[in-house]
Formats: C-alpha cells, structure tokens, sequence
C-alpha cells in the first residue's frame, strides 16, 4: 500500500528534482567565486598613515607661522635644487 506508483516519481517530482540540483550548484559555483574572490583580496589596511612629502612639512610649517616667507622659500629652493631622495 505504501508504494503504489511502483517507486516513480511523478512529472512534479522530476521537476523538483532538476530545480534543486540546478539550485544547489549554482550556490556551490557561487560559494566557491566568493571564496576566491575574498582570498585572492589584499587588506586595505596594510600599510600605516602616509608620510607627508619634505614639501607639505614645509608649507604646514609655513601655514603655522614656524618659519616665515623668506625661510620657507629658501628651504623650498633647496628642496627642488637636491633631487628626490633616493631610496635605500
């Protein structure tokens, strides 16, 4: 009495049946595209704060009165006469 289509599934049943398998691999496909995409990202907080340029110390120096004009244009000259620095 139990089984009284003779093990068949019915047209709904095949139905469900090829939904959910479509359904599982593509949350498998998606699973495994987000996992990459989360390894394969580099922190954005790796490196520390900027360091300012010798010409932005300058001018905030300048902007807060530490040195005047003719100080802050002679340092200034002298930065753009030595070249960027090199590094080591």
């Amino acid at each position: 009495m139990m089984f009284w289509f003779d093990h068949d599934v019915s047209g709904w049943g095949w139905f469900a049946m090829a939904t959910s398998m479509i359904l599982f691999w593509v949350l498998i496909i998606i699973a495994v595209v987000l996992l990459f995409r989360a390894l394969g990202q580099t922190p954005e907080h790796t490196h520390g704060p900027s360091v300012p340029s010798p010409e932005q110390v300058l001018a905030e120096r300048f902007a807060r009165g530490e040195i005047d004009d003719e100080e802050y244009r002679r340092r200034l000259a002298t930065l753009h006469a030595s070249g960027p620095p090199t590094k080591p």
